[in-house]
């Protein structure tokens, strides 16, 4: 019996060690770091403690003050917040990540865990020690750190989960739980900066293989190797440099700027907020979801507002497209990988192409064309962007192969036709029926997918409405829809569902597609 007692008060021992003090030089900013044992963990172990050697320590101070052992919620309650933030000056950005420990029990064993959620909940405890503590949600210290980081005018950046060493059939687990995806939310609703690391270290794992994983993870399945842990803190770096306007790229080392930036970290790509629900994905380009969603330039893709008709208890809703992408490049460049590792059966896929399908197969801009038409002809290229020898398909090739990796996760493919764009032609918009938005459709039926022809029917209401309505619903010349534009665009798609002789989405629908 003592032996049982005095090996959990060891380990609550040992996660009681801090860091070796650290002193920032007052005249330069500096980096903070907030976090568990996966950032700062004895001999190197954690991401944050090689990130140092990533910045110019003649340029910016990077203090690592993650300590084991703590969830959001107890490094709160034990005042190594309140140290951090004491310190805090203009000028300097913390670092936040938390999720490994907030997952355990509120008020038994260690007493760490934060209400599950975003919300404003709260629940009194009576903790092992006999004291009472009102606990919040995740996203309510979250969003402490984040408020209290600017009222200093310091600048809060959060982000996801690193990933722990967790396998099944061949692919590794991109959580634990929604940790990572409350972040994200989070950070959103506060206007913080957000970095996901967790499904580029994935993808970079799955890359490699479980077998050579493993010796990133000697102990455990959570805590890494010294090597694993400047893995983590290299793809940290990428991810600060991918940001819109990279505010810490001019303050690394040259070992930091030999680190390439993760591109799409720019793009603020969501994950499901709670993946014990299904998800609906959305894929597609700029008329989708524009830029990193949040309406730049006036411009906005229907799959942000579409989230309303959907009731978030009973589904998530992914806006996974990405401005400027074929079918052919959202496969090419990775994207389509990334959706597949998060599809699970009972999930849907609904997709848009063709915009940007028209273009040159291998030009020094954007080399996204695909091949016309729906068969199997292809084309050999050797692409100026990618350097790599190509083998280009049709655009309905690529449409098949998207509902067929759909329907293999156990999941339902939901094909659209393209949004038309503002081109009047003898008092009515121009239709797309003879090319993309007509090859959607045969691919549709060839593949007995659900299809909705958003060509048409998004046409039929540009001419009810007229010219002179429909100026104020595009933020450009003829393409990218203004927030009233993506309104109406998603309007027709929970309409073209609603029509669907089987419509697999009835069941998820909120009150307002009712």
């Amino acid at each position: 019996m003592q032996a049982r007692v005095l090996a959990p008060l060891l380990c609550l021992t040992l996660g009681l060690v801090a860091a070796p003090a650290q002193t920032p030089d007052p005249k330069l900013p500096t980096v903070w770091v907030i976090g568990d044992s996966t950032a700062n963990n004895q001999n190197h172990r954690g991401w944050a403690d090689p990130i140092a050697q990533y910045f110019d320590a003649a340029k910016i101070n990077v203090i690592n003050r993650a300590r084991a052992g703590r969830s959001s919620r107890t490094f709160v309650t034990e005042g190594l917040w309140e140290r951090v933030h004491s310190e805090l000056k203009a000028g300097d950005s913390v670092l936040i990540q938390f999720g490994h420990n907030d997952g355990g029990p509120p008020d038994q064993d260690r007493a760490r865990g934060s209400l599950p959620g975003i919300g404003d909940e709260s629940k009194e405890f009576t903790l092992p020690s006999g004291t009472k503590e009102v606990v919040h949600t995740f996203g309510f210290y979250m969003r402490k750190f984040i408020a209290e980081s600017k009222a200093k005018g310091a600048t809060p950046i959060v982000l996801s989960l690193t990933v722990r060493n967790i396998w099944k059939d061949g692919k590794v687990e991109r959580g634990p739980g929604s940790f990572s995806a409350w972040s994200a939310a989070v950070a959103k609703a506060e206007g913080a900066r957000f970095v996901d690391i967790t499904n580029p270290i994935a993808d970079r794992y799955e890359a490699m293989g479980e077998a050579n994983v493993k010796a990133f993870f000697p102990e455990d399945h959570t805590h890494t190797s010294p090597e694993g842990a400047d893995l983590n803190a290299s793809f940290v770096v990428a991810g600060l440099k991918g940001l819109p306007n990279a505010p810490l790229a001019a303050l690394l080392s040259a070992k930091g700027q030999a680190v390439a930036p993760d591109l799409p970290a720019r793009l603020n790509l969501p994950v499901p907020a709670n993946p014990a629900l299904p998800t609906l994905f959305a894929i597609g380009d700029s008329t989708v979801r524009n830029g990193r969603g949040d309406g730049a330039n006036g411009q906005w893709g229907w799959g942000e507002p579409i989230v309303n008709y959907f009731d978030a208890a009973k589904i998530n809703v992914v806006n996974r497209a990405v401005g400027g992408l074929s079918s052919r490049t959202y496969l090419t460049l990775g994207h389509w990988d990334r959706v597949l590792a998060m599809l699970k059966p009972g999930d849907f896929v609904i997709m848009q192409f063709g915009h940007n399908d028209n273009g040159p197969l291998d030009d020094t801009a954007r080399a996204r064309g695909t091949l016309k038409g729906t068969g199997d002809e292809t084309q050999e290229v050797d692409n100026p962007l990618t350097k790599k020898h190509e083998v280009v398909h049709t655009y309905g090739w690529y449409l098949k192969k998207f509902i067929a990796d759909t329907r293999a996760k156990g999941a339902t493919p939901i094909v659209c036709s393209l949004i038309p764009r503002k081109i009047w032609k003898d008092g009515k918009i121009a239709r797309d029926s003879d090319n993309y938005a007509g090859w959607a459709a045969q691919v549709a039926r060839s593949e007995g997918a659900q299809f909705v022809d958003l060509n048409e029917k998004i046409a039929r209401r540009y001419d009810e409405l007229g010219p002179e309505r429909v100026e104020p619903l595009f933020a450009d010349p003829h393409t990218h829809t203004s927030r009233a534009g993506a309104e109406l665009n998603a309007e027709v798609v929970v309409t073209g569902l609603k029509e669907l002789q089987k419509n697999p989405l009835a069941q998820y629908f909120s009150e307002k597609a009712r």
